[in-house]
C-alpha cells in the first residue's frame, strides 16, 4: 500500500476484487475505515465515516434527482466510496448521479457479479488489521493516563499533549458555550463543529467531537480533529479520552469547591473580627490577596454565575441570605459591575487582613445605593461629602435631630414622604421634573413637599449653607438605617 492507511485506490489494486471506477476518481486517495453492506435509502446515522458503503441496488432511488441527494448524504457523513453491484438491483445509472460523484471527488465503484460483497468486507477488514491493532495499543495507553495522574502527578496540559501524541488527534475541550472547559486545553477555534446535542452522532469534518459527561450533566464537549501525518486510533479513543476530561473536570470542580469553602469560611471569621490580622494575612496571601483589599456586598446575581464570572479574580465569597459577600483586590469591582441585572456595593480599600467592621457597613450602604439608583455597582466614597460625617453613631444622630427630626416626626405622624422626597431631589441636583417623575408625583406635589420640609425645618434650601447642612443630615440618617 502507498500509505499507513487503507485507501479505495488500494481496494483498486486488489486483483480478487476486479472493482472498476465509474466516476469520483478523484477522490481515490480517500482513507477507507471498514466496508458495509446497506439496503437503506440514508443509512448515514449509523455510519461513522470513512466507510465503503456497497449496495445490491435497492436502496438506490430510480429518479436522477434522487440518485443524486443518495450519494450527496452519503458524502456529507464522510463516506469513502459508493460500491454497487454490476446488474442485480441496481437502477439505471443516471448522468446527475455521475456528475454528482466527480463534481465532489466521491468514487462511484462497480462490483462485478462474481464477486460477492463479503469477499470485499474480508479484504477491507485483513488490510485494516494493523491499523486495529495500533488502535487497541492506543486505547489501552490511555487508560494509562490514569496512572500518569497518579504517579506523576501531570498538569492538565501535559497529559492532554500526551493523549494528543498517542491519539493522533489535536484535542480540544469547551464548554456548550464554546467557552475552555479545563485550563491548559483550548477550545475549538471554530465553535460550529460543536453538536447541536449529546445525542448527535459524532463525526464531523476531519474527526470527531463527543460529550464530555459528569454527575451533574454534560460539562461540555471534546473535540479531536486528525493529525497532518499521523495515524488517529478511531472514536473509540477519542470516547475514552473524553471519559479521562471528565474525570479531570470533576477533579478540579472538587478542588475549586474545597477551595471556595476554605474561602468561605475565611471571610466569614473576618466579618465577626475573631482572626488575628497576622493571621488573616497569611490566609489571604494564600489566596493571592495582599495589600490593598475591598469589601463588595452583591445583590441579584446567584453563586455559580459569580463563581464562573469571577474565576480568574483572586476572591472569598461567603453567601448570606440573599446577599453574596466578596472580599478581594479593587479591581473586583470593574469585574462585578460587568455582570448582567447585578446590583453591588464596595467598600474603600482598606490593608487586607485588617478588620471588617467598617468596610461592612461601607459596602453595605453602597448596595443600598446601588440598589435604589438601578446602577450596577457603587464604591463607598464616591459621595464626596459623606465621606466627612463621622463614624460615631451618637454625633450622627444629634445632627438627624438636629436638621430632621421635625420632618421624621411629621413623616411618621402623618404617613407622608417629605425627608424621601427631598433626599431624591437634592440627589437629582435639584432638577424638580426628574426628581418628580422617580417619585411618581406631579412637579407641583413635589414642589409642596419641598415647602412644608422648609417650613418644619426652618431652612431656606435656596441657600447654599441650608442644602449643605440638610444635605449632610440626610447622609447621617442613611448611615444609621433611618431612610428606606
Amino acid at each position: 500500500m502507498a500509505t499507513d492507511k487503507l485507501t479505495v485506490e488500494d481496494l483498486l489494486s486488489f486483483p480478487a476484487l476486479q472493482l472498476r471506477v465509474l466516476a469520483g476518481e478523484r477522490g481515490l486517495r480517500r482513507s477507507v475505515s471498514w466496508a458495509h453492506v446497506s439496503e437503506l435509502t440514508d443509512p448515514t446515522p449509523w455510519l461513522l465515516g470513512a466507510e465503503v458503503i456497497m449496495t445490491a441496488g435497492i436502496a438506490v432511488p430510480r429518479s436522477a434527482a434522487g440518485q443524486r441527494a443518495y450519494l450527496e448524504r452519503l458524502d456529507d457523513a464522510g463516506v469513502s466510496a459508493l460500491a454497487v453491484s454490476a446488474q442485480l438491483h441496481v437502477p439505471p445509472l443516471h448522468d446527475a448521479l455521475l456528475r454528482a460523484a466527480d463534481e465532489r471527488g466521491m468514487p462511484l465503484l462497480e462490483v462485478p457479479l462474481a464477486v460477492p460483497f463479503i469477499a470485499v468486507a474480508q479484504e477491507v477488514a485483513a488490510a485494516v488489521q494493523e491499523d486495529a491493532r495500533q488502535r487497541l495499543g492506543a486505547q489501552l495507553q490511555v487508560f494509562g493516563a490514569l496512572r500518569w495522574l497518579a504517579s506523576e502527578d501531570l498538569d492538565t496540559t501535559m497529559l492532554f499533549r500526551r493523549l494528543e501524541r498517542l491519539s493522533g488527534y489535536e484535542v480540544y475541550l469547551c464548554t456548550p458555550q464554546g467557552r475552555p472547559l479545563l485550563p491548559g486545553v483550548p477550545a475549538p477555534p471554530d465553535p460550529g463543529v460543536l453538536p447541536s446535542s449529546v445525542d448527535a452522532a459524532p463525526t464531523i469534518p476531519g474527526g470527531f467531537a463527543v460529550p464530555v459527561l459528569t454527575p451533574g450533566g454534560t460539562a461540555g464537549f471534546l473535540v479531536a480533529f486528525e493529525r497532518q501525518g499521523a495515524r488517529p486510533a478511531g472514536l473509540a479513543v477519542v470516547q475514552h479520552i473524553a471519559t479521562v476530561a471528565a474525570l479531570q473536570v470533576a477533579m478540579v470542580r472538587h478542588q475549586r469547591e474545597t477551595v471556595r469553602r476554605e474561602g468561605a469560611e475565611i471571610l466569614a471569621e473576618l466579618l465577626q473580627g475573631v482572626l488575628d490580622p497576622a493571621v488573616a494575612r497569611r490566609r489571604l496571601h494564600r489566596f493571592s490577596i495582599e495589600g490593598e483589599a475591598v469589601l463588595l456586598v452583591v445583590r441579584g446575581v446567584r453563586d455559580d454565575v459569580l463563581t464562573q464570572s469571577l474565576d480568574e479574580h483572586p476572591h472569598l465569597l461567603l453567601s448570606r441570605g440573599e446577599d453574596r459577600y466578596l472580599l478581594g483586590p479593587p479591581d473586583l469591582g470593574a469585574a462585578v459591575a460587568a455582570l448582567p441585572a447585578v446590583a453591588a456595593g464596595m467598600s474603600r480599600p482598606f490593608p487586607s487582613g485588617e478588620s471588617l467592621r467598617v468596610a461592612e457597613r461601607e459596602a453595605l450602604w453602597a448596595v443600598s445605593k446601588a440598589a435604589e439608583s438601578g446602577r450596577p455597582l457603587v464604591a463607598y466614597g464616591t459621595d464626596t461629602t459623606g465621606r466627612w460625617l463621622p463614624d460615631d453613631p451618637a454625633v450622627l444622630a444629634t445632627l438627624v435631630e438636629h436638621v430632621l427630626g421635625e420632618v421624621l416626626r411629621y413623616d411618621r405622624a402623618h404617613g407622608s414622604a417629605l425627608l424621601a422626597s427631598v433626599r431624591t431631589w437634592m440627589e437629582r441636583d435639584r432638577r424638580t421634573e426628574a426628581a418628580a417623575e422617580a417619585l411618581h408625583v406631579h412637579p407641583n406635589t413635589l414642589a409642596y413637599r419641598l415647602r412644608r420640609f422648609s417650613a418644619l425645618t426652618g431652612r431656606d434650601l435656596a441657600s447654599t449653607g441650608a442644602f449643605a447642612e440638610v444635605w449632610l443630615a440626610v447622609r447621617a440618617a442613611e448611615r444609621l438605617g433611618l431612610m428606606e
